[in-house]
């Protein structure tokens, strides 16, 4: 099983290739002969997402491998050949696969434990397997049975199936967090009263819980494949962003970040990255150098935060707001030109102070950002305008039990 583990594993360094491929190949209607595993590329790791029962039918598609691949949410999933044989009869495969034209409805649901499938909205009806914990899963519908009670209808190797909202949740969204500056408490004697200074010791505690309870943390690419409904993703997600580009990030984030195998993205101001890193000052705002930036990449994407934008008027009114279409396109596109040094890939913007407007809008679509962040409170959910995500602040002085507030699958108000 090891070896064909990474049998996986190696098909799926080809992902994108496979995934192009998925739809282009003709289909092969196998029965399930036992229990069988089955896997899936979640985030960037290849996990095992539950199991189907005996006598179960897919749509499947040959491999070269000891695996054949079939349809597992917005990705590709696996299973042993070993566990299927070929379906007799043409009208049992049409009946037990049922309407496969039906759209996603931009909604997920999430699991928290292994979680029942079954072949109808009913839990007397003949169960089609498990989905495992830790998943996000894509929903087709959902209704209601005669006891009031609601399903979620759910696709499977061309397969449709069900599972109760009593073993599972709607998927309320992801959250971003928001960080700037970060100080150790004896030396932040300027800052104190600054809702985006953070403390070295609460950030390790945060960041120490997300590691116990289990969290992945999302770089901004994996989040657009959230967006945009075309990757799975665990249900205990979350990322982490950093803007402006501190020189604290690398002195105090970075290594915390670093010890628990974190991501994170940072929105660099490019106009001030420094040429040489500075002398250590708690009291003043200093920005990474070069060096620094290139020291964290294995924890930071590095993406825009504009370039000399990010600067507020003498009403205090973030200046991009005063600014014409033609100067923000420029400075948003000499920002992605400054900050490929680091990131070939700068993709992704985070607005000045928050502040955008229909030229900015624009701009940022022109210039070729696929998402941007604001500072409006909320989570990340799958169809939302890709150019105003939000994001949630965890304040210095906030409890864990807030943070798991804020943070959990519960709606925001």
């Amino acid at each position: 099983m090891f070896i064909r583990f990474i049998t996986v594993l190696l098909m799926l360094l080809c992902t994108s290739a496979s995934a192009a491929l998925i739809s282009d190949r003709p289909a092969r209607y196998m029965q399930t002969t036992e229990d069988a595993a089955i896997w899936a590329q979640v985030g960037n790791r290849v996990v095992n997402v539950g199991n189907v029962r005996p006598g179960q039918i897919l749509a499947v598609l040959p491999t070269a491998a000891d695996f054949y691949e079939f349809s597992f949410g917005f990705g590709t999933g696996f299973i042993d050949k070993d566990h299927l044989e070929a379906v007799q009869g043409r009208q049992r495969v049409q009946d037990s696969l049922g309407d496969l034209n039906k759209p996603l409805s931009n909604q997920n649901l999430i699991t928290w434990k292994d979680t029942p499938v079954y072949n109808a909205p009913s839990a007397g009806s003949a169960p089609f397997g498990t989905l495992a914990d830790n998943l996000r899963y894509p929903i087709i519908s959902k209704l209601k049975d005669r006891l009031n009670q609601t399903w979620y209808q759910i696709r499977i190797g061309n397969r449709l199936a069900w599972i109760s909202s009593l073993d599972a949740q709607q998927d309320n969204g992801i959250p971003v967090l928001t960080y700037h500056h970060i100080l150790r408490d004896e030396e932040n004697t300027r800052f104190r009263h600054t809702s985006t200074t953070t403390s070295v010791r609460a950030f390790s505690n945060q960041m120490t819980w997300l590691r116990d309870q289990g969290y992945t943390t999302l770089t901004m690419y994996q989040l657009e494949g959230y967006v945009r409904n075309k990757m799975n993703l665990p249900a205990r997600a979350v990322a982490i962003t950093f803007d402006d580009g501190l020189k604290s990030v690398s002195r105090y984030a970075y290594p915390v970040l670093h010890q628990y195998g974190f991501h994170a993205t940072a929105f660099i101001i490019s106009s001030r990255i420094k040429r040489h890193p500075q002398k250590w000052d708690a009291k003043s705002l200093q920005f990474m150098s070069i060096a620094e930036l290139r020291t964290i990449r294995d924890v930071f994407d590095f993406q825009s935060h504009t370039h000399f934008l990010h600067r507020v008027d003498a009403l205090h009114h973030p200046i991009l707001l005063s600014r014409n279409y033609h100067n923000i396109l420029l400075d948003f596109e000499h920002s992605r030109r400054a900050l490929a040094q680091f990131n070939p890939h700068v993709l992704y913007l985070s607005y000045p102070f928050g502040g955008y407007d229909d030229n900015a809008l624009k701009a940022a679509n022109d210039a070729g950002f696929h998402m941007a962040v604001t500072t409006v409170q909320g989570k990340v959910k799958p169809g939302d305008n890709v150019l105003l995500l939000k994001r949630l602040y965890i304040l210095r002085t906030d409890s864990l039990e807030t943070m798991a507030r804020l943070i959990s699958n519960q709606p925001q108000g």
